[in-house]
């Protein structure tokens, strides 16, 4: 039996309760129609919350229960009784480690969306143009096509480049809003894989790649440009992608 992917873990249980945005739906229903693992694991997490919805799948609790956890948590919040010995305070104070912990945890999670933003709008990007009609404002595999076109509508010349019989295959073009500015997209095409090819000029040294709700991002910087590849290709995709375009293109 062909396994899930690990990383649409969460994204399955979510499509299951209904609590996907459109965008990350769409992108799950054609996700599911090319991996089986998911798709069976989609079909267990239903099953399962049929089961636990029908009568009697549910055990009510005594209420005595109740009533010890409550006099359990009063009696632990009660300050140490004066006098009490060196194994009492050793056994209260043994959180502390775990609380230290728990805090420094808890400051890494709240910067950590502030240092995924970019890759998150990154990722709505991609997927909101493989929605209907927007994946290209140009479509064309030609360079002399899609390289004019982006004439006057940039601040800067994005490099396009055409792998002649290679694995990759240019679709076109389209400009695209992110970090509040308008930048260049390139589509290109891998066997049943889009990848989105974002650029803009930047002075910023390349992030570490990064996978956010199942897309792989791969970063790299060429000629005073930053270029982001976002796909649900795998990463050895990107990285092969990224090595034939920048030696497409020059330093």
């Amino acid at each position: 039996m062909t396994p899930p992917c690990p990383e649409r873990a969460m994204l399955l249980h979510a499509l299951a309760d209904g609590e996907l945005d459109p965008a990350n739906t769409l992108a799950m229903e054609r996700h599911l129609e090319d991996c089986a693992g998911c798709a069976a694991e989609l079909e267990r997490i239903v099953a399962g919350r049929r089961r636990a919805q029908q009568p009697g799948a549910r055990y009510a609790a005594p209420p005595a229960l109740g009533q010890r956890v409550a006099a359990a948590l009063a009696a632990e919040a009660r300050p140490a009784r004066r006098g009490a010995g060196l194994l009492d305070l050793v056994r209260r104070w043994s959180w502390a480690p775990s609380l230290v912990a728990l805090a420094a945890s808890l400051v890494l999670f709240l910067a950590a969306p502030a240092e995924r933003a970019l890759e998150q709008e990154l990722v709505s990007s991609h997927v909101h143009s493989l929605l209907a009609s927007h994946l290209t404002d140009v479509e064309s595999g030609d360079q002399h096509t899609v390289k004019p076109w982006f004439a006057g509508k940039l601040d800067f010349a994005p490099p396009v480049v055409v792998f002649a019989g290679g694995p990759f295959t240019l679709l076109g073009g389209r400009v695209d809003y992110l970090e509040g500015r308008v930048v260049a997209a390139l589509v290109y095409g891998h066997q049943k894989h889009v990848i989105n090819l974002f650029i803009w000029p930047s002075s910023a040294p390349a992030a570490a790649p990064a996978t956010l709700e199942g897309y792989n991002l791969l970063n790299w910087t060429r000629a005073g440009l930053t270029l982001w590849a976002v796909s649900d290709a795998e990463p050895a995709v990107l990285r092969d992608f990224q090595q034939a375009f920048s030696a497409a293109t020059p330093e």
